[in-house]
């Protein structure tokens, strides 16, 4: 009778220490609320007159509907052996569509999950018929692919011939189970939050992303709604036409988990404190991302006059008209000698003197 009590007192405060530690894991990175919480904060600072972009990215936003959503949830147990081995080895994995895949053949019909588990958020692992063997470290992994979520519980199991050693205890990190040889364990793994047990079939509702300004001394609870985007494609936005025109995001946001927000002719009035609202409700997504903008003077493009070539040196001056006169004179005397060359060599008949024609009549 003691020992039932105890087991009873052992798994409600492992259950209550279960959804703690998963509650504590998710609210670190996260949070559940309807208001967001801060992840990061930027100084944004541009000229009048340019164009400035404001980075908002986030992968957990991409929205990936798709035909196999009952395969994007999956849980899978493993264990690690301290001795001989040193090693790890997949035990057994179930996708939310409710088929098991057991990877050593000794353990089919002695290893197993619940075929609800991701509808009753149970997933703990029954081990019959216990041996030596299955001493271990073992851990029950959750993954959510859609959400990008990742949770770890881990288990040691230890064996006994022994049936006073048996015990259950919490040794600060990890439940630690203590069981008769030859007999059925229960190594826990619970979960019950939504994005584990339950599927939305509203997904476009789920998710939506929005734009809010701080004029500078307005309260975040008082600034001014600039865009809402929703997963479905709708796109609201607010304010005055040629405020909506110069504020722009992509249309390919959702696809992409690209939610930067552009600006074009940023003027003095733009300045101020831009946030980026990411709701995702169903994975439980809730964040911000702070950008205050400050605009500076505009840069004024000046054209520069040609400017004169620098004086000449007078020694530099003298010496270039020594050098063409010089070149001068020797281009003529060059060219005198080519027409020398030229009469000296020519077939016309040569032209006769005046003494030499008197003499050749006598």
């Amino acid at each position: 009778m003691k020992s039932e009590r105890e087991d009873i007192i052992f798994q409600a405060l492992l259950l209550i220490h279960i959804p703690v530690a998963c509650l504590f894991t998710a609210v670190s990175g996260q949070s559940d609320s309807s208001s967001s919480v801060v992840v990061a904060g930027y100084n944004v600072s541009a000229p009048a007159g340019s164009r400035v972009v404001l980075q908002c990215v986030s992968g957990r936003m991409v929205w990936t509907r798709d035909t196999v959503r009952d395969r994007q949830r999956v849980v899978h147990w493993d264990m690690y052996r301290a001795r001989p081995d040193y090693a790890m080895e997949r035990v057994l994995d179930m996708f939310s569509a409710g088929d098991q895949r057991i990877y050593n053949s000794y353990n089919l019909g002695r290893v197993g999950l619940s075929p609800t588990a991701f509808r009753d958020g149970n997933f703990s692992l029954v081990i019959k018929d216990v041996t030596m063997n299955d001493r271990g470290l073992y851990s029950c992994n959750l993954h959510h692919l859609y959400c990008h979520l990742y949770e770890t519980v881990r288990v040691q199991l230890n064996v006994t011939k022994s049936r006073r050693k048996e015990q259950r205890f919490w040794d600060g990190q990890k439940a630690v189970y203590v069981v008769l040889l030859g007999s059925t364990v229960v190594l826990p793994c619970i979960n019950r939050r939504s994005v584990w047990t339950d599927w939305s079939n509203e997904e476009e509702d789920q998710q939506v992303v929005h734009w809010d300004r701080q004029s500078p001394g307005v309260h975040h609870d008082r600034a001014d709604r600039l865009v809402d985007l929703y997963a479905s494609g709708e796109q609201r936005s607010y304010g005055p036409l040629f405020l909506q025109r110069k504020m722009n995001i992509s249309n390919q946001a959702f696809s992409e988990g690209d939610f930067s927000l552009s600006i074009s002719d940023l003027q003095p009035t733009d300045k101020g404190m831009y946030s980026c609202h990411l709701h995702h409700h169903y994975c439980g997504l809730h964040e911000r991302r702070e950008f205050q903008v400050t605009v500076e003077a505009p840069v004024i493009q000046t054209t520069l006059p040609a400017k004169a070539l620098p004086s000449e040196d007078k020694d530099t001056t003298k010496k270039c008209r020594n050098f063409l006169s010089e070149e001068k004179t020797n281009w003529s005397h060059w060219l005198v000698q080519r027409l020398h060359s030229k009469l000296n060599t020519s077939t016309l008949p040569s032209v006769q003197t005046g003494e030499t024609a008197r003499h050749n009549m006598l």
